[in-house]
């Protein structure tokens, strides 16, 4: 899972960020609302979490804008502010969740983790697609009942295609999930992953491909086949 984390406090921010990253999401952070506005506009994050008490603008103006421009990414709102005003503005302007600092980190994976499946139209941690399974919260992948030896980027390209099933994840997509713009190898790479994915998984699951290469565009899990 990568998210953006908006909050002013660099201390707090880079702590919790820390503790997030060792529950195996990647973090990027942001300063102020015009940095965070902009990182969402170029970013496919699968979360935003957002402070109120920002420098250049409230927290609530940069949810506001996300969604006047359309972005539907799952936003959780962290604040100190505990005032019940400031729990409904953010809710009736479109938050998902609104946390009071200070939070625990696994009360705050755990809300990620739901909102991001409810997002995507899932209600369980434990994903079935035939005979594969996923399990988004203890991050592993069985086949047959057997688990899957994947290397962790195997696991976030996996991970990704089934939340999105039936839809076409692009190769632009998955850098962008993986490296975040940073060292960003060629495009090819993605090529390699997705074969190296379809041989541990096996090429057919009930007689149809799982992974599915749609040309020119990306590759998707054929939910409809291994229904």
């Amino acid at each position: 899972m990568r998210i953006l984390f908006i909050d002013d406090d660099a201390v707090f921010a880079n702590a919790l960020s820390e503790m997030l990253e060792e529950q195996n999401i990647q973090v990027d952070q942001a300063t102020c609302g015009k940095s965070g506005h902009e990182l969402a506009d170029i970013y496919d994050y699968q979360a935003i979490v957002l402070d109120l008490g920002l420098p250049d603008m409230t927290g609530s103006d940069v949810l506001n804008e996300l969604r006047k421009n359309g972005d539907e990414t799952p936003v959780i709102i962290l604040s100190g502010q505990t005032e019940i005003e400031a729990r409904l503005t953010c809710l009736n302007l479109g938050a998902d969740d609104y946390l009071t600092k200070p939070v625990h980190s696994k009360e705050l994976v755990a809300r990620l983790e739901a909102l991001v499946r409810r997002a995507n139209g899932h209600f369980k941690n434990v994903l079935e697609f035939g005979e594969l399974t996923l399990d988004l919260h203890a991050r592993h992948a069985c086949v047959h009942g057997r688990p899957l030896d994947l290397t962790n980027k195997e696991y976030q390209m996996l991970e990704l295609l089934c939340l999105r099933s039936g839809r076409v994840v692009s190769k632009e997509t998955f850098l962008d999930h993986l490296y975040g713009g940073i060292d960003e190898p060629e495009m090819k790479i993605i090529d390699v992953f997705i074969c190296k994915l379809r041989k541990k998984i096996g090429r057919e699951i009930q007689d149809a491909a799982l992974i599915e290469t749609v040309w020119g565009r990306g590759y998707r899990v054929n939910a409809e086949a291994v229904a």
